[in-house]
């Protein structure tokens, strides 16, 4: 039986709310889900940066400290060469003063000059390394370089015995081992330095990669972060939906409306009911006063 009062009618809005309620929760349901796996993704990408960030501090400062080293062995390299310079200078005045003084010292009768063996030892060995000899050619120059030498050696030590000479030796074999010294430390502190360099190099292309890193993953954060909040404005609407059909159920199945719901003016259940079919939202006001008209 079908009146006008609008029983068998507001009964089918109540089902149509009914139907409109439970596709609400579920779309809330979806939302929340989605939010909640967005949060999840969101705080997995926020560790996932926050690992990649340190990782690129922690090698930043290693590359940071090789570059300090290296600049240290850069300066420690331009000391090294300072001195070189220096003891190379030495060296090549105290061996000049000692070949001024053996030259100033006369030769015993009969003795041949120093400068004149070294210079014909010279000749000798030049001749060893570019000329084609015999078996008794090489022998007897052989022999002759050992002679030559054997006679500078006598010779120097005869010259030594001057104190003057042997002070001026002593200083030039002294400069020769300073320079080097300076001269292996130079090489060494500078094969050093490029290893710290080269080190220092490849800590840094590190670090732009992991900028790299860092910064897709922080635009990606950006992403889900801003997905998720749409999502959960989404799940709050879906809720609010809920509850406003919620309120329009508590009226169309007939329950005293609380005093704040004011009523305004009474719709017609022809309109009510198209309105409904058509998806559209109906206030809870319209339903209050499509009830108090039909009970009237």
């Amino acid at each position: 039986m079908t009146n006008s009062a609008g029983g068998p009618r507001l009964s089918d809005a109540s089902e149509d709310l009914e139907r409109k309620r439970a596709e609400s929760n579920a779309r809330a349901d979806e939302f929340r889900a989605k939010r909640d796996k967005l949060n999840f993704d969101s705080r997995a990408t926020a560790e996932e940066r926050a690992r990649i960030v340190d990782e690129l501090r922690d090698k930043s400062a290693e590359a940071q400290d090789h570059r300090r080293h290296r600049d240290e062995l850069n300066e420690a390299v331009r000391e090294a060469k300072r001195l070189r310079e220096e003891w190379n200078r030495k060296l090549q005045e105290t061996t000049d003063r000692a070949s001024e003084l053996k030259r100033s010292r006369v030769p015993r009768a009969g003795a041949v000059p120093v400068w004149r063996m070294r210079k014909e030892l010279k000749e000798l060995e030049f001749r060893h390394m570019t000329s084609a000899l015999t078996g008794d050619q090489e022998k007897r120059l052989m022999e002759e370089m050992k002679r030559l030498e054997a006679a500078i050696r006598a010779e120097d030590a005869e010259l030594r015995q001057d104190p003057e000479i042997e002070r001026a030796i002593t200083a030039m074999n002294e400069a020769k081992v300073e320079a080097e010294k300076h001269h292996a430390a130079v090489g060494q502190l500078a094969e050093e330095a490029q290893r710290e360099h080269e080190a220092m190099v490849g800590l840094y292309e590190g670090v732009d990669e992991l900028r790299r890193r860092a910064d897709e993953v922080q635009a990606r954060l950006i992403e889900v972060k801003a997905a998720a909040d749409d999502a959960h404005r989404s799940h709050i609407t879906s809720i609010e939906e809920v509850r406003d059909i919620e309120k329009l159920l508590y009226v169309a199945r007939g329950n005293r409306p609380p005093v704040s719901w004011e009523p305004s003016e009474p719709p017609k259940e022809e309109d009510f009911l198209a309105r409904l079919k058509k998806g559209e939202k109906v206030s809870t006001e319209d339903l209050l006063e499509l009830q108090k008209a039909g009970r009237g």
